[in-house]
């Protein structure tokens, strides 16, 4: 057995189950990521626009730009570059389109951090150099995730499961639909999620991007958008 193929120690597994959670106090639940405005403008009115339109989300959105961050800033995290990690914060910041997108990257970063500091999994230099940044949400999950012993795949696939079980709550509150419409939009996200994070690692600097105009229209709409749920 290789190395690559030993499994992961329980106490890592745990770690990134915890870190993929929604009780994670982070506040992930209250974000729609412009699928609200979807359901009231775009017309996502059924279970299989709906999981169409995450899909791509994923695939066109989150595999090439917070996985494509995640994925480069464990790396920069164990091996104690910030100069690397800074880089990758900014970039989260540069490129969020519309204000709300931006606050909840922060909010979420801030909320991860607090929560970082009531545990002892990373140094308290860390937690202060992530301070300083001011921290994103996929570069501070990037910090929580980079101490165990776990590789940057696990880590991504923590994370994008994460993602995809807080964005299925939303597809079910705002469309509206089902328990069971929404367990079968979760499991398609997860057997595109590996496909989504191969695509993520082999990112270049050059590569990672944040072009999602629709995406961006939208959530600029949900701004003024009448009797919102969600934050974003």
């Amino acid at each position: 057995m290789s190395a690559t193929d030993q499994p992961l120690p329980a106490v890592s597994l745990l770690q990134l189950i915890w870190l993929a959670s929604p009780a994670l106090p982070v506040g992930g639940f209250s974000y729609s990521e412009g699928l609200e405005t979807a359901v009231d403008r775009a017309g996502v009115a059924t279970e299989s626009i709906a999981a169409d339109w995450l899909s791509d989300q994923l695939h066109l959105s989150l595999a090439r730009g917070d996985l494509g961050v995640i994925a480069q800033a464990i790396p920069a995290w164990r091996a104690g570059n910030f100069e690397a990690v800074q880089a990758l914060n900014n970039w989260v910041l540069q490129t969020r389109e519309t204000s709300e997108l931006r606050a909840q990257a922060e909010q979420m970063g801030r909320s991860l951090l607090e929560w970082l500091r009531n545990h002892h999994s990373v140094s308290a230099a860390q937690i202060n150099a992530c301070a300083q940044l001011p921290p994103t949400y996929p570069v501070t999950f990037a910090l929580a995730a980079s101490p165990l012993a776990a590789g940057v795949s696990d880590c991504l696939t923590a994370y994008a499961f994460g993602w995809a079980e807080n964005m299925m709550q939303a597809a079910l509150k705002s469309v509206p639909l089902g328990q069971s419409a929404g367990q079968r939009i979760l499991a398609r996200l997860a057997a595109e999620i590996p496909t989504a994070i191969a695509r993520a690692i082999s990112l270049g600097d050059a590569e990672r991007q944040a072009f999602s105009p629709m995406l961006a229209i939208l959530s600029s709409q949900h701004e003024t958008q009448y009797s919102r749920l969600f934050r974003s």
